[in-house]
């Protein structure tokens, strides 16, 4: 919500503002029974120290699940807009994705 003067400076937001859209929410997918012999997709979504962090779960993966297959991806675009060849992608190649956010 914007709300103006009759000298405007400049335009306030309202941080109390509602959204326009509904989204409807959607369940986790189901916990795989086991990683052993799996392949995840650890996708950065460019979040500062995603990809530092993703790059230690990958490595953390080969000291102690050797036998998980990890595929380190950068998401295209910027991180609030979907990528839905990504997603394709991970359905089809992927048995579980983690998407990093880093902090």
């Amino acid at each position: 919500m914007a709300q103006q003067s009759s000298n405007p400076l400049g335009t306030v937001l309202d941080p109390r503002g509602q959204p326009t859209n509904i989204v409807e929410p959607k369940p986790l997918a189901p916990r795989l029974d086991t990683l052993e012999g799996k392949t995840i997709h650890l996708i950065d979504i460019g979040f500062g120290g995603g990809w530092e962090f993703l790059e230690e779960t990958v490595a953390w993966f080969a000291r102690h699940m050797p036998s998980v297959k990890t595929v380190l991806k950068r998401k295209d675009g910027i991180m609030f807009v979907d990528a839905p060849q990504m997603w394709e992608d991970a359905k089809a190649n992927a048995d579980a994705v983690v998407l990093g956010v880093g902090g």
